[in-house]
């Protein structure tokens, strides 16, 4: 087995490297892959990961010229290029902006979850804007109802870009938010998910707090 060609600056808690790292399981490249580990916080740089990568972004892929390629969206589109078998991502017509746009929801809903997070962890319980959190916990509740009524079927149809992003963003809602309920207002959805959580890409690459 040759060595890994490219290095993925990641954190298992991170949705959006783990959306990479299915992936890479889902077209068998996990092996060309090495992962540097990086501490996740807004407030503290990590100097390595920001050497080619001025944003702090993770995921972020180092590949064998030495380029470093980030963030999550740009690499599961180089990635996709990179193997043999069907491309998880459409790469034309009609098909490709309605995977990519459910992907991009999925993203919105990990954005509003990681942001949600930042404020419960680290401000003070006086200081949280509870205005603030109950708007990013209105567009999640948003985008799951639409999911569960507009895209199950899409979904259900193909495990690409769009239901590995989806998997991920309630991953991480079960990971951070245990309480949150989700499942109740969305029983489709929750049994998607239920389904797909048993693939073996999810399984070993489930987060652990």
């Amino acid at each position: 087995m040759s060595a890994p060609s490219m290095t993925l600056f990641h954190n298992t808690l991170s949705p959006f490297v783990r959306k990479v790292m299915v992936l890479l399981h889902e077209t068998g490249q996990q092996d060309r892959v090495a992962l540097q580990d990086c501490v996740l916080s807004p407030v503290s740089p990590d100097p390595a990961l920001n050497a080619d990568n001025p944003l702090g972004k993770i995921p972020a892929l180092r590949l064998a010229d030495g380029t470093v390629i980030h963030d999550s969206r740009v690499i599961l589109e180089y990635l996709d290029h990179q193997h043999v078998g069907n491309p998880l991502i459409p790469r034309e017509g009609s098909a490709r902006w309605r995977r990519l746009t459910l992907a991009s929801m999925a993203d919105g809903i990990m954005d509003a979850s990681v942001m949600v997070r930042y404020e419960l962890v680290l401000r003070a319980p006086e200081k949280h804007w509870d205005e603030w959190l109950a708007a990013q916990r209105e567009k999640i509740r948003r985008a799951l109802n639409l999911l569960e009524n507009d895209a199950i079927a899409e979904l259900t149809s193909h495990f690409d870009i769009a239901a590995i992003s989806v998997a991920c963003a309630l991953g991480y809602l079960d990971l951070r938010f245990p309480d949150l309920g989700w499942r109740e207002a969305n029983p489709q959805l929750a049994s998607w998910f239920f389904e797909v959580s048993q693939r073996p890409s999810m399984i070993a690459t489930m987060p652990k707090p």
